[in-house]
């Protein structure tokens, strides 16, 4: 038997086991369909119904108790906190099976190819804004498991990691003393960010881990959540190396979190913020130009290079934007652009 007719049957059985618990109606199972997966090693099946209706089937690894799958644990909080996550139906912890709402196939990324007014984009961004102001405002007191949080290292961490995958095995870069100038330059941004304070944040919260589900925005792939600064997630999903829109258009974005999300009261200052956002643009668009060459490097998997160059002159545009970054910048693209 091949290893996904073995998978299959052990999915049919724990579906049968959730309807004889009642987590969902008594019926048959129509098709069982394999779905990609994320770079994890979760698997993910949808599984459809006789009456036509579906689910999806995660296998992730087992645990002893509930709470010790991040996943089953950030949804149950964020779900309390009425934020817009995929619904579950069903845990088994020792089997690693987690029964959850069909979602669909349509991610954001998608979903604004079929949107062809300016305001359409906005409206829609403007949704999605206000449930990471939902995730925001979470007191974070609350959540004392979560020990993790965007410090110093972590955010250098994430900086010498792009320094790995890209300038050095990307670009070939051998200078050794270039890599330590740009290390230089980049410790400043990251001190000024981890001396901020925090707030619930997604991690990873951009165009492809939200979902269109008819008129609902709805988040996915937040279980490795973290503490940070706000502006971890605004640029994450404002920043997108996957998609772009006008930059007045951004402006009105980062001044409708600013206006409502409440974080006047860390940074009072809208000049702050946004010098703050800057920052943050560069740290974030840089780990991701790492993560597109680690890719590259570990898979040879050539379908996220397209994203480098983009990525690339959005950070010139930050960095051209403000003379503390021109150090960077002339360090930065003198190397990329002769490579």
């Amino acid at each position: 038997m091949k290893p996904e007719q073995s998978e299959q049957l052990f999915i049919e059985e724990l579906i049968q086991k959730s309807i004889a618990a009642k987590k969902i109606t008594n019926q048959s199972i129509s098709l069982i369909d394999k779905l990609t997966g994320d770079a994890s090693t979760r698997r993910y099946y949808r599984v459809v119904m006789n009456d036509k209706t579906s689910f999806v089937v995660c296998l992730d690894n087992p645990v002893k108790e509930e709470l010790e799958n991040n996943f089953f644990k950030f949804q149950k909080f964020l779900y309390q906190k009425n934020v817009r996550v995929p619904k579950i139906y069903d845990f088994i912890p020792s089997k690693g099976y987690l029964l959850e709402e069909d979602l669909g196939d349509t991610t954001l990324l998608v979903h604004l190819a079929n949107l062809s007014k300016p305001d359409e984009i906005e409206e829609t961004y403007k949704k999605i804004i206000d449930q990471l102001i939902l995730m925001h405002k979470i007191d974070i007191s609350q959540m004392e498991w979560i020990n993790l949080k965007f410090d110093f290292a972590k955010l250098m961490d994430e900086m010498n990691f792009t320094l790995k995958y890209f300038i050095k095995m990307y670009l070939k870069n051998e200078d050794l003393e270039l890599e330590k100038k740009l290390q230089n330059e980049l410790i400043p941004i990251c001190l000024r960010l981890s001396e901020q304070k925090m707030v619930f944040t997604h991690r990873d919260f951009h165009s492809r881990n939200i979902m269109a589900l008819k008129d609902e925005m709805v988040i996915i792939d937040f279980q490795d959540a973290r503490h940070g600064i706000p502006q971890y997630d605004l640029t994450s999903l404002l920043e997108d190396c996957y998609y772009d829109f006008s930059p007045p258009m951004r402006e009105r974005l980062i001044k409708y979190y600013y206006d409502f999300s409440g974080v006047k009261n860390i940074q009072p200052s809208y000049d702050q913020f946004r010098d703050l956002y800057s920052d943050m643009t560069i740290q974030r668009v840089f780990k991701a130009i790492g993560s597109f060459a680690y890719i590259y490097a570990s898979r040879e998997d050539k379908r996220y290079l397209k994203y480098i160059g983009f990525a690339m002159e959005k950070l010139k545009l930050v960095m051209l934007n403000n003379p503390k970054y021109h150090t960077l910048y002339k360090e930065l693209f003198g190397l990329y652009y002769a490579s």
